[in-house]
């Protein structure tokens, strides 16, 4: 089999959107030959990002389709993508906690390295369990001995 080839969100968003009816629909038999096996595709962290972002901006599609559309790509087994079960992850952060996408994946790549503090001025951190968020202090002047 032929080395994989990348896949970029635009691929991804014609057919989860059905705009463009003539690449929606090639798009499609892509993704069914990915499916199959028939061909093997990489992708990256920051499609999924702009794929959801996207979805969520632009399109308007509630939070909880978007999980549902972008898990079951992630889900076929000829997409190759590293940290595929930390998106598949965020995606359930991202709906339980009505958060960014981003503010998910961060939570829960920190978790995998055992990471429970960031440095943070937003407050979306602070509902999720097991992080806690700090905000940067100035440095106090040293006083001079």
């Amino acid at each position: 089999m032929a080395r994989p080839r990348f896949v970029d969100s635009n691929v991804l968003l014609r057919y989860l959107t059905g705009s463009d009816a003539d690449k929606a629909e090639r798009a499609k038999q892509l993704l069914h030959r990915i499916e199959r096996g028939a061909e093997k595709a990489a992708t990256s962290l920051m499609v999924v990002f702009e794929t959801v972002f996207t979805l969520q901006r632009t399109y308007q599609v509630p939070k909880a389709q978007i999980r549902e559309m972008v898990a079951d790509l992630l889900s076929l087994p000829g997409l190759l993508l590293p940290g595929k079960s930390l998106c598949l992850q965020a995606l359930d952060l991202y709906v339980e906690m009505n958060i960014s996408f981003v503010d998910a994946f961060n939570a829960v790549y920190m978790k995998s390295r055992g990471l429970s503090e960031i440095y943070s001025w937003d407050s979306d951190f602070d509902r999720i369990e097991g992080v806690k968020r700090l905000v940067p202090e100035k440095d106090t002047p040293q006083t001079p001995p």
